[in-house]
C-alpha cells in the first residue's frame, strides 16, 4: 500500500468518528430533554413525584450496578481515597442525583415541562455565583452580563406562564422546587471537581448514582405505601422509558460524544436541550408555545453559551 493511501484512510476514519460524536451529543440532548415529558406522562395517569422517582431508579439500578462493577477495572487516578473523601462522594450522590431529582419531580407537578427545563438550564449561572461567593473566584463583567441575560430570559418565560395560569400560587411553588433542584445540582458540580481527580469519572458517576438510588428507595419506603404503586401500565412504561432513554443511555452517549468531539463541542450541542423540551412538550403534551416563551428560551441559551465561551 502506498504512503498516500495509508495517509488518506485515517482522515476519512477521523471524519466519521467526528460525525458520530455529534450524533451521540444530539442523542444525549434529546434523552435528557425528554425526562420531563416522561414525568408529565406519568402524572397524567395518576402518579405522584415520589413513586415516579422510585420507579425510575429501580429500573435504572441494574445499569448503575453494572457501571460500578465495570469501573473496578479502571485504574485509580491517584492514591486510594480516604474515609473523608468517601464521605464527600456520599454527599455528592445525595446532592446531585437524589435531592436534585426529588426537587425536580416535585416541581414538575406544578410547572410546564418547558419552564422546568429552562430553569434547570440556569445551573452554570449558579455555579458561577457559588464559586464567586464561597471560593473567591473572580469573573469578568462580560460573564455577569451573560448571567443577567439568562435570568432575563427566565423572567420572560415565567411571566408567560404566570399570565397563562392567572397568577397561580402553584406556579411559584413549582418554580421554587425546580430552582432548589438547580441549586442542588450546581453544588454537586462544584464539589465533584476534586472528587473526579480522586475517583475518576467512571467510578464517580457509578458510585454517586448508587448512593442516590439507595436514598430514593429509603425515601420511598418511608414516605409511600403499596397503594401508591397501584398505577396503570402507562406509568410503568413511562418510568422504564425515562430510566433507559433519559437516564442511562444519555450518560453513555454524552461520554462517547466527549471522547470523540471534546467537552466544549458536546456542551454546545447540549444547548439544544430547552428547545427540544419545548418542542416535545408542545407536540406530545399539548403545552402552549408562545412568542414570550421562545424569546425567553433564546435569551437563556444565549446567556449560557456566552458564559461557556467566556470561561474558556
Amino acid at each position: 500500500m502506498s504512503d498516500s493511501c495509508s495517509a488518506a484512510a485515517p482522515v476519512g476514519r477521523f471524519a466519521f468518528v467526528s460525525e458520530k460524536g455529534f450524533v451521540y451529543a444530539v442523542l444525549a440532548a434529546v434523552g435528557f430533554s425528554a425526562k420531563a415529558i416522561f414525568v408529565k406522562i406519568g402524572y397524567r395517569y395518576g402518579a405522584t413525584a415520589e413513586p415516579m422517582l422510585a420507579l425510575r431508579m429501580v429500573f435504572a439500578l441494574p445499569f448503575f450496578a453494572y457501571m460500578a462493577y465495570a469501573a473496578r477495572a479502571t485504574p485509580w487516578p491517584a492514591a486510594r481515597p480516604t474515609l473523608k473523601q468517601w464521605g464527600v462522594l456520599f454527599w455528592l450522590g445525595l446532592m446531585g442525583y437524589y435531592l436534585s431529582s426529588l426537587f425536580d419531580f416535585l416541581g414538575l407537578q406544578y410547572v410546564t415541562a418547558a419552564l422546568e427545563r429552562l430553569t434547570l438550564f440556569l445551573y452554570p449561572t449558579l455555579v458561577l455565583m457559588l464559586s464567586h461567593v464561597f471560593l473567591g473566584k473572580r469573573y469578568p463583567r462580560a460573564v455577569w452580563g451573560a448571567v443577567a441575560l439568562a435570568y432575563a430570559g427566565i423572567g420572560l418565560a415565567f411571566w408567560n406562564d404566570l399570565v397563562a395560569t392567572q397568577m397561580s400560587g402553584d406556579l411559584w411553588t413549582g418554580v421554587a422546587w425546580v430552582a432548589a433542584s438547580t441549586l442542588s445540582y450546581a453544588i454537586y458540580l462544584i464539589g465533584s471537581g476534586e472528587a473526579m481527580g480522586r475517583f475518576g469519572a467512571p467510578r464517580l458517576t457509578a458510585y454517586t448514582m448508587l448512593v442516590a438510588v439507595a436514598a430514593v428507595l429509603i425515601h420511598a419506603a418511608a414516605g409511600t405505601v403499596p397503594a401508591d404503586y397501584r398505577l396503570p401500565w402507562q406509568v410503568y412504561a413511562a418510568a422504564l422509558a425515562m430510566a433507559l432513554f433519559s437516564t442511562v443511555l444519555p450518560v453513555r452517549w454524552l461520554n462517547l460524544a466527549i471522547r470523540q468531539i471534546g467537552a466544549g463541542r458536546a456542551a454546545s450541542v447540549g444547548t439544544l436541550g430547552p428547545v427540544l423540551t419545548m418542542a416535545m412538550a408542545w407536540a406530545l403534551l399539548g403545552e402552549s408555545l408562545s412568542v414570550l416563551q421562545v424569546a425567553g428560551a433564546a435569551l437563556v441559551i444565549a446567556g449560557v453559551v456566552l458564559i461557556g465561551r467566556a470561561k474558556r
